[in-house]
């Protein structure tokens, strides 16, 4: 294209947007998704937004350290800054190749998220980025860089100024502005600095060194040592306040042979593996992993079936509770935290809301419960991948130095999401069955996230890496590290790119060769529809790795049973009532004794119906000494009556009631004789049931009408609960119908805000609406309908709100007006009396 055929520079950064594409506009409101909410009416209104501080430390801080230190660069060179100029602070004098292949894509990325705009010859960083990276005394750079000389030099005095330009070997001059600017011609000419410094003593030298990566600032005494005074001399050291000297930025580039940066980092951290097995090594065991996570669950949620752990005053769970509910799920009290955290997120469990408030399962959990295993499989991690609240701060202080507790607030974290899904597609980018090493993927994390305000937040950020990849794989999404195909389905990834020779599937504890140095293109996450795809996806690969649920047990003389695997729902059920778990592995032992056994009789079972049940559940005969313990329990069960006086016990053999009133342990319960076979107690009925039981016998609970009342395991829960909604990190990325329509609103708003008006028709003021009276905006009208001319007019709709339009009048009647909408493209009918004005376009209106 030739000159005369390019269009014009770009003056800002709206007429930069205007020039922009829909593609590469929506490509920025996607990017940053804060510059339309609300929509803004016009491009100028997007780019006055895009400029303001908090939308720009936004989009700073999702730069990648790369893009992130060529913005930094361009904060320190000229404004406006050629490419040549970037390009030798970002690659050095040495050139750098790798700085030289990747810098197009790092400047190419800064405008499409609207932080540079201008073409290569005048690159323009925006103005609040400058004031955020620009170095000063209260905030240095982050190149370690300092003022040039020219802003080092404003407040000296004129006299001062032609010192150092003679000392420097310049010819004196005139004026203080073309002495500075000589002075910087100087530090700028690598061959006449490199003759400057080749006089200058070794100890001065070494001064230079201290400050030349930075902080470039210093202190010196009224009377400084001749090293700093040979410095001082020729303004290679320059005052900014009494005691304090700072280096201009013209000599630390020339130290540095022209580079911004100490360590350019053009390339990502490679992600290293950090061993390998076979596919369906990994697929096994997080197959395994899962099966333990959904045992997990339900061992919690059996727990608290009858109403589990009081909710503390300011919510959440108690130490003492967690490390309770720890022990019965035998793990960690971390571990135990995070599984409560899951079931709460995937809505299992919430609280009753009642007076005395009480954790308990959700209606949600039985309809749970009855799914495949690889549904419920399914649920849990889909809700842990959007989950923002973070189970590894459980333990820590919040900024109020309060504990933070299971369940509690304080313990969402909105990076939490993004964070867990770049870490699984880090691992999908890896060989098939390949384990990462955890410090190369935060490495990672740190390049492509190097900027999240303080140091706590960095972090902060580091953690919750390290959390996903343990969380990971305790759900089974992975396997012994590496990412499972199930899991590699749930994020919606294609097949893994197959092992090269040196990569064959070794041991676990074997490294495998760093050979996959491309940058695959990252996954995005997911919408709902298409998370639930993947999920469902990911269910099915996972359902023939998990073990077949079995209608069978084995009985053992030493009365206890062994489930060689998972059980059936009736089965596990009615085993759970009838037996306790005495341990769990690959089978789980069961182990009856007379209070399981009573408990069972409790819940409305005869000791029939115990012997058929067993009989028809064992792959072995029914020992006789378990058959001997139901007959002896049941035979006992019911024998004593309890009821409410506040209770009593009621009896038809007097010498068992003789025998209770003559044993010392009964003493508490308050005893006296009613009547030959009835005994009342001060006790509660379940108190008086207790303690019976525990002096050995087995007395049986009734109602008023003195039947006997069955106490079946009735499961305590919750009015219908929704799971706990994750706390956006920001405002949503816009999907595809609300960006077209975003857009075209914008388009339509910048094409009545700046299509040209004729002379003597338009406000002064630039934005204002056009203003007319009633009658000529009626006589305007109807003038219009007859020649098709088109129209600008102002709008105020019901809402109050204000825009200008461009219309071209159809009909006028009955105080409305039909016209077809430029701004809209489509046809519209407006109340003439919200028409602020009317004015007429210029004939040569585009």
């Amino acid at each position: 294209m030739s000159t005369e055929d390019r269009p014009p520079a770009p003056r800002s950064l709206a007429e930069a947007l205007r020039a922009r594409g829909d593609a590469a506009l929506g490509a920025l409101l996607r990017s940053r998704p804060d510059l339309i909410t609300p929509v803004p009416t016009d491009l100028t209104q997007l780019a006055t937004r895009a400029g303001t501080r908090a939308s720009v430390v936004r989009a700073l801080e999702r730069l990648d350290r790369f893009a992130l230190q060529t913005a930094e660069a361009l904060a320190v060179a000229t404004d406006p800054a050629t490419y040549g100029e970037l390009l030798g602070l970002m690659a050095g004098d040495d050139t750098d190749p790798a700085v030289v292949a990747a810098l197009p894509h790092a400047v190419g990325l800064l405008r499409e998220q609207a932080l540079v705009w201008g073409e290569d010859d005048r690159l323009r960083l925006v103005r609040t980025a400058r004031e955020l990276l620009a170095p000063s005394p209260q905030h240095p750079s982050p190149t370690g860089l300092g003022p040039t000389v020219q802003e080092a030099t404003a407040g000296m005095s004129p006299g001062r100024i032609q010192e150092i330009v003679t000392a420097a070997g310049l010819a004196s001059t005139h004026d203080s502005v073309s002495a500075v600017t000589a002075l910087a011609g100087l530090f700028t000419d690598r061959g006449r600095m490199t003759a400057l410094l080749a006089d200058a003593p070794a100890d001065s030298l070494d001064v230079l060194e201290r400050l030349v990566w930075g902080p470039p600032y210093g202190q010196v005494t009224h009377d400084p040592a001749p090293r700093l005074r040979w410095l001082l001399d020729r303004g290679l050291l320059l005052p900014t306040a009494p005691g304090t000297v700072v280096l201009p930025r013209e000599v630390a580039l020339h130290l540095r042979r022209g580079l911004a940066h100490r360590a350019p980092e053009p390339v990502p951290p490679v992600v290293e593996a950090a061993a390998v097995h076979r596919p369906q090594v990994v697929d096994s065991a997080a197959a395994g992993q899962a099966y333990t996570a959904l045992a997990t669950v339900e061992e919690l949620l059996k727990d608290w079936d009858e109403g589990g752990p009081a909710v503390l005053r300011a919510g959440g769970l108690s130490v003492r509770d967690l490390k309770r509910t720890a022990v019965a799920l035998d793990v960690s009290e971390p571990a135990a935290a995070f599984w409560v955290e899951l079931a709460y997120a995937a809505g299992l469990i919430a609280s009753d809301g009642e007076a005395d408030e009480r954790y308990a399962a959700t209606p949600a959990y039985d309809e749970w419960r009855e799914q495949p295993p690889a549904e419920r499989w399914s649920r849990l991690v889909t809700a842990w991948l959007a989950a923002t609240r973070t189970a590894g701060l459980v333990g820590g202080r919040d900024a109020k130095d309060r504990t933070l507790s299971a369940l509690g607030p304080g313990l969402d974290r909105s990076a939490a999401p993004e964070v867990r899904h770049r870490v699984l597609a880090l691992l999908a980018g890896l060989p098939e069955g390949a384990a990462p090493a955890a410090g190369s993927v935060l490495a990672r994390l740190r390049w492509e996230r190097p900027l999240r305000g303080d140091r706590r937040e960095d972090d902060l950020r580091g953690r919750l890496a390290e959390w996903a990849l343990s969380e990971a794989e305790l759900l089974g999404v992975t396997g012994r590290g590496a990412l499972s195909a199930q899991g590699r389905a749930l994020l919606g990834a294609p097949p893994a790119p197959a092992p090269g020779p040196e990569g064959e599937p070794s041991g676990p504890g074997d490294k495998l060769p760093v050979h996959h140095h491309h940058r695959p293109a990252p996954l995005a996450p997911l919408s709902p529809a298409e998370q639930a795809v993947a999920s469902a996806a990911a269910a099915r690969l996972l359902a023939p790795l998990l073990p077949e649920p079995l209608d069978h047990v084995l009985l053992q003389a030493d009365l206890t049973a062994v489930a060689p695997g998972p059980l059936r729902r009736p089965l596990a059920d009615m085993l759970g009532v009838l037996a306790d778990v005495e341990s769990k592995g690959g089978a789980t032992v069961y182990r009856f004794t007379p209070g399981s056994v009573r408990r069972a009789l409790d819940a409305g079972q005869a000791a029939s119906d115990l012997h058929a049940f067993l009989a028809a559940h064992s792959r072995t005969p029914v020992p006789q000494p378990l058959a001997y313990l139901i007959d002896d329990v049941a035979r006992r069960h019911g024998h004593l009556r309890v009821g409410a006086a506040s209770a009593y016990v009621r009896c038809d053999d007097e010498a068992v009631l003789n025998e209770i009133l003559a044993d010392k342990r009964a003493a508490g319960l308050g005893l006296r004789r009613l009547a030959p076979t009835v005994l009342a107690a001060q006790a509660d009925p379940a108190g008086l049931l207790e303690g019976l039981r525990a002096m050995g016998f087995a007395p049986a609970a009734e109602s008023a009408e003195g039947d006997v009342l069955i106490t079946r395991a009735l499961a305590h829960r919750t009015p219908p609960r929704a799971a706990p909604e994750p706390v956006p990190d920001g405002p949503p990325v816009p999907d595809d119908t609300l960006l077209a329509a975003a857009l075209r609103a914008i388009r339509a708003g910048d094409l009545a805000s700046t299509t040209p008006r004729k002379p003597g028709t338009a406000p002064a003021g630039n934005g204002e609406l056009p203003r007319t009276g009633a009658a000529e905006t009626l006589a305007t009208m109807q003038a219009a309908v007859l020649t098709g001319e088109a129209l600008w007019i102002g709008y105020v709709n019901a809402e109050g709100a204000a825009s200008q339009r461009v219309i071209a009048p159809v009909r006028v009647e009955g105080g409305f007006v039909t016209a077809y909408d430029h701004t809209a493209d489509e046809v519209r009918t407006y109340p003439l009396h919200r028409i602020t004005g009317v004015a007429e376009l210029a004939d040569d209106a585009g």
